[in-house]
């Protein structure tokens, strides 16, 4: 049994646990930032923000104030960003999900704003499950008006849909039916006819509200809030469009009031009236980060990120982050295909010089500065120094060859030459350095090849480096990098063929 478990816990499989575990766990912060956080796999994702404005506008009487108006909370359909009051000499207060002001005596005609900010506007369609509310009181109809009901009922079932759409439906006919003509008030409203099947829906046993809400479009000013009609189906609150009967709350909808309150309700004044304005803008989802990680868990988790430390910061461990996924390449590289290259991480830092001089002019430099160093390094192989004399002579070499090619470059306005200065100077002297020792060890070919090679995982690391959406899924689900460390580590011990080899040794496998 012990000799089993010794088996059983060998490096691999250790590895590959702690590689699943990781997975596991970056995967949930992917998850959880893109759920809560508003990150987006794509960079420069944007949010739309919407500005809605409520303008109430009354003639004051000369006796104290006091206006209630209903504004909308934050929920699964969108999140309040901020809030702001335009009404100068007004108390304000926030009570039970209305606006309260109040003044002193006024006169005249009286304007006051209310301003919010929302953002992350999405279509609930009764998704979401919701507790079952009381039951309605039924109402109390006259024995003529109670007839004249389960007719409309019985005309409704005619009609395709829930009972809400086919009352909604039949309501809306042209020409009307002569039993709702019958039903309804002379003048009726829209207002009269939501609360006439909100009456027929109470008569059923299903319990149902008014709502009144905004559309969110662009530019779109003073104009009244729509009148809507919920009601509670399948153990959901179901949103009903009163001329359509179409279910589902609309794209960038919001609703600002539910159930029997009003819209607003005022004392000292009269003739009141709120009209609405909304303007959109776009901001930055990353820019919107911290209000929502305030708004899911208090926003500690966001303080103590990296996302929360200065832009400077941000920039730099952006690049940091990306590290990893190139080491990654060149460990496959090496380890795995079984491409020699000069140096282990060289490759890697070539990319970067690469990053900043653009690909065909950086590669045509490098190619240059080899050339250039490994004839000096030629000569400097006949005076028999030592090792390190001699490797700082490449090392002076390389800056003079650099130096003089920027300084051409400049003087004939050839901007290919002045990106040699971007390049590791200890780097190229040590790649000058290892293709010499090769070239007279193994000969030119190999010398070639190595460089060759090294060229390659530049140029594939490069493209990794310099590809926005991967830098910013490293940056933003960083917790990937866990996975890549366990897969650098698992590939530390695969002891197979490599891909090179697969041909080299052929032979031997017939």
């Amino acid at each position: 049994m012990l000799y089993r478990l010794k088996r059983l816990c060998t490096v691999r499989f250790i590895l590959t646990v702690f590689l699943l575990f990781s997975l596991a766990y970056a995967a949930y912060t992917a998850y959880y930032k893109i759920r809560y956080w508003g990150f987006s796999p794509a960079p420069k994702a944007n949010t739309n923000v919407w500005t809605v404005e409520a303008n109430i506008q009354y003639e004051a009487d000369g006796t104290p104030v006091k206006i209630s108006l209903a504004t909308p909370q934050s929920s699964d359909e969108y999140k309040v960003l901020d809030e702001d009051i335009v009404a100068a000499g007004y108390k304000s207060e926030k009570k039970d999900g209305r606006l309260i002001l109040s003044s002193a005596g006024r006169e005249g005609v009286q304007n006051v704003y209310y301003r919010i900010l929302l953002f992350d506007n999405e279509s609930a369609k009764g998704k979401v499950e919701a507790p079952h509310p009381p039951a309605p009181k039924k109402p109390v109809y006259s024995e003529q008006t109670e007839a004249i009901a389960k007719e409309l009922l019985a005309l409704a079932k005619k009609q395709p849909g829930d009972l809400p759409q086919q009352l909604i439906r039949l309501f809306n006919q042209v020409p009307p039916e002569p039993t709702v003509v019958a039903f309804l008030p002379m003048k009726k409203t829209p207002k009269d006819t939501a609360e006439t099947i909100e009456r027929l829906l109470a008569y059923k046993g299903i319990p149902s509200r008014l709502a009144r809400g905004i559309k969110l479009e662009e530019d779109k000013k003073s104009f009244a809030p729509d009148l809507m009609l919920e009601a509670y189906i399948g153990n959901r609150w179901k949103l009903y469009n009163l001329t359509t009967g179409q279910i589902g709350l609309p794209a960038d909808f919001i609703i600002f009031q539910r159930g029997g309150n009003s819209l607003l309700d005022l004392e000292g004044g009269f003739d009141s009236t709120v009209k609405f304005s909304v303007l959109k803008s776009v901001t930055s989802s990353f820019g919107l980060a911290g209000k929502r990680a305030k708004l899911a868990d208090g926003g500690k988790s966001f303080e103590n990120s990296i996302y929360n430390l200065p832009v400077n910061e941000q920039n730099t461990i952006k690049w940091l982050m990306i590290f990893p996924l190139a080491i990654l390449i060149i460990a496959l590289i090496r380890n795995f295909i079984g491409l020699q290259t000069m140096g282990t991480f060289t490759p890697m830092l070539l990319a970067m010089a690469l990053v900043k001089t653009g690909l065909v002019s950086g590669l045509l430099c490098f190619g240059a500065i080899i050339a250039i160093g490994l004839a000096i390094r030629t000569l400097l192989s006949r005076l028999n120094l030592l090792l390190v004399p001699r490797i700082s002579a490449v090392v002076i070499c390389v800056i003079l060859i650099i130096q003089a090619m920027t300084v051409f470059g400049y003087h004939f306005n050839i901007s290919l030459t002045t990106s040699a200065s971007s390049f590791p100077i200890i780097i190229m002297a040590w790649v000058i350095e290892r293709a010499s020792i090769t070239w007279e060890e193994e000969g030119p070919f190999n010398a070639g090849r190595q460089i060759l090679f090294s060229m390659i995982a530049a140029i594939l690391t490069y493209f990794i480096i310099c590809n926005e959406t991967i830098r910013h899924i490293m940056f933003a689900f960083n917790e990937f990098n866990l996975v890549i460390l366990f897969l650098v580590m698992l590939l530390g011990t695969y002891t197979g063929y490599r891909l090179t080899e697969l041909k080299r040794f052929r032979p031997l496998v017939k």
